[in-house]
């Protein structure tokens, strides 16, 4: 007598059974299927897909047709977090569902097989919605899972637990707010916040944004000046998140209409602290948060690692020891005005010379400078701070902006009085920063006689050295870009940036590009005629000062930076 296998009197069931009836499968491979699925604790779909026995798009169609379910791409939808953070990863990763969306008290979930009920049940008990399954298929449900997981683990990953709960922070002032309506130290947000600001530190990040939406709250940092998004927590966390820094750094926590600032000094080590300058605004749908990451290890306050050459760090260091006049630093936001200034104040820094700064804010600590912190609310303005620093026998003054006429003046006063004055101003480049000034209401003989140099400045991503690839470009188009026929002559050998393991983008860390341009004879003379910022940009090209755009250039043909990022820092 024939014996029978076993596993030919196995009954099937569920979607299982309806693959064989559909001929798609034979009984004995969907049984082993199924044993085997069971055995690795995995559904039958997933089993069936990864081991190639079947496609997912046809598991999908068959699935749809036999149970009545609508089928859905996923490619085609954006993921909710705040939805998908209904349910543990562990119940997404067992049995390989993803929630979609909620319409009141239903919640639509995404699974690759309708009949697995046990896991829908255990949805509609872990949420206590009424559960209705939506058809997927499953190499994509497996990719979105993928994505879902990776902003659920992005909040407490590669950290130790007590580290996240005992980080210590140093607040800056003493005052004591709190609202008692607002659960501040739930140790949940305590730790995520801990986390979000280590991960900022660790990736290098100059901002951190903590952004609430109508649907979703979003953490983007700016890493070589590009945000990036880095984590979505639950919607309903925002205001505990922003109550949480608004507790740190020592604001009202209980006003939430009107914009604050802050400070969080984080202590990471018994000698390595790190400060976060902490700016709320209330938005329409509540308080977006930023943080400014300012480190003032004297380490990263070298020269040479900001990327001027040979003959710029000459120009600069050769102004920097003049003892009277101007030294002025430009640029927009973010183009590394602050780290500049204070590389040259930490060479002056010497116990024989008096250093004085008036900051909005303070943003780098440094020993033997004396720094103010102005604030206008209190009524103390750079204008004020300045007149007092010239009472108390100041060597070098730094202004963080000239702003205004006042401050101007004085500044002006101060720098024609046998004291070395250090600012910035938010212009494009080097010859319209002069034309600023005078806008400001300033006699272009003040301006003339006062400013000994100008740099103006942007940083560009630096290429990663071993993942950049080689950029072939017709020589046309390379004189077109700015290139000169001796550069191209010379043979030229440009870079793009190429993805690696550890820079993503091609890109790690950032260099400054500059235009270092001090002030001649015969440009003060330019300046006493009226010379416009055209003129002034050509007579810096005849003495031979590259322009940023030339300085750019240069960095591209060095092999630091590609062509592409210097498009998109400097304008032609």
């Amino acid at each position: 007598m024939m014996a029978v296998s076993r596993n030919s009197k196995m009954r099937l069931s569920g979607l299982g059974q309806h693959l064989v009836t559909a001929g798609l499968l034979k009984k004995e491979v969907a049984v082993e299927a199924y044993q085997n699925a069971l055995k690795a604790r995995v559904p039958l779909v997933s089993h069936l897909v990864e081991n190639g026995l079947l496609k997912a798009r046809d598991i999908a169609c068959l699935a749809s047709k036999q149970f009545a379910t609508p089928l859905l791409d996923l490619g085609a939808l954006e993921l909710d977090t705040e939805v998908v953070k209904l349910l543990k990863k562990e119940t997404l990763k067992r049995h390989h569902l993803l929630p979609l969306f909620k319409r009141g008290k239903r919640l639509f979930v995404g699974i690759s097989d309708p009949s697995n009920l046990q896991a829908l049940n255990e949805v509609k008990f872990a949420t206590g919605l009424n559960v209705e399954a939506i058809l997927v298929e499953e190499d994509k449900l497996l990719q979105r899972m993928d994505d879902a997981l990776e902003i659920v683990d992005a909040l407490f990953k590669d950290l130790d637990e007590n580290e996240l709960e005992n980080l210590e922070t140093l607040t800056i002032a003493d005052e004591e707010e709190e609202d008692e309506n607002v659960d501040v130290e739930d140790a949940p947000v305590v730790r995520f916040v801990n986390k979000v600001m280590l991960d900022a530190i660790k990736k290098g990040a100059s901002d951190l944004h903590f952004e609430p939406y109508e649907r979703f709250y979003r953490v983007r940092f700016r890493v070589d000046g590009v945000l990036r998004e880095m984590a979505k927590p639950p919607l309903i966390l925002s205001t505990k998140i922003a109550a949480r820094l608004k507790v740190m750094s020592r604001m009202n926590v209980s006003e939430r209409r009107v914009p604050q600032d802050g400070r969080i000094k984080l202590r990471l080590s018994n000698k390595k602290a790190i400060d976060f300058r902490v700016s709320t605004c209330p938005t329409l749908f509540g308080e977006k948060c930023v943080l400014r990451l300012l480190d003032s290890d004297l380490d990263k306050l070298q020269i040479d690692q900001l990327g001027y050459d040979d003959v710029q760090k000459e120009v600069f260091l050769k102004n920097l020891m003049k003892p009277y006049g101007m030294f002025l630093v430009t640029g927009p936001t973010g183009s590394g005005k602050t780290v500049s200034l204070y590389t040259g104040i930490a060479i002056l820094n010497k116990i024989e010379v008096n250093i004085s700064t008036a900051e909005d804010p303070v943003e780098i600590n440094l020993a033997g400078v004396n720094q103010v912190h102005v604030d206008e609310r209190t009524g103390m303005t750079f204008a004020k701070a300045m007149r007092a620093f010239l009472r108390q026998d100041p060597d070098i003054i730094l202004v963080g902006e000239i702003r205004d006429l006042e401050t101007g003046n004085i500044a002006i006063k101060a720098a024609q009085t046998g004291h070395m004055v250090m600012s910035t101003l938010h212009t494009n480049d080097a010859p319209q920063t002069l034309m600023r000034i005078q806008n400001m209401g300033l006699p272009p003989f003040a301006v003339a006689t006062s400013i000994n140099i100008i740099s103006a400045q942007r940083l560009a991503r630096r290429l990663h050295p071993e993942y950049r690839v080689t950029s072939d470009l017709p020589e046309e188009q390379l004189l077109e870009e700015g290139f000169t026929q001796e550069d191209i002559d010379e043979g030229l050998e440009l870079y793009e940036p190429g993805a690696g393991a550890d820079a993503p983008s091609g890109y790690k860390g950032r260099i400054g590009v500059y235009q270092v341009m001090p002030i001649s004879d015969e440009t003060r003379h330019l300046i006493l005629a009226g010379g416009d910022a055209t003129q002034l940009a050509e007579q810096a090209n005849k003495e031979g000062i590259a322009d940023l755009r030339r300085s750019g250039l240069r960095k591209v043909m060095a092999g630091m930076t590609s062509l592409t990022e210097i498009n998109r820092i400097t304008i032609e």
